[in-house]
């Protein structure tokens, strides 16, 4: 699932960034803000109509993403989180 398809509050693991073939340079630009493989990731808020812009924390720090950029994040679930 992506960064964009998750519940409110639950933490998950990034498992891989997904860039659009036309944009590469966004995967490096995610990664450099912390979107790393195994970090732990939480969807704190979801802009209006449960669209973008979302309030993520990623590990100590927390970024608004478009939605176009959270759907490039894939995510996995933390058992017993």
């Amino acid at each position: 699932m992506n960064l964009d398809q998750v519940q409110l509050g639950n933490l998950y693991r990034v498992s891989g960034i997904h860039a659009p073939k036309g944009a590469p340079q966004l995967k490096g630009q995610l990664e450099d803000i912390g979107f790393l493989p195994g970090e732990q990731v939480t969807l704190l808020r979801k802009g209006f109509l449960g669209k973008g812009p979302y309030m993520v924390r990623v590990g100590a720090s927390t970024f608004a993403l478009r939605q176009s950029e959270a759907s490039m994040i894939a995510v996995e679930s933390i058992p017993n989180a």
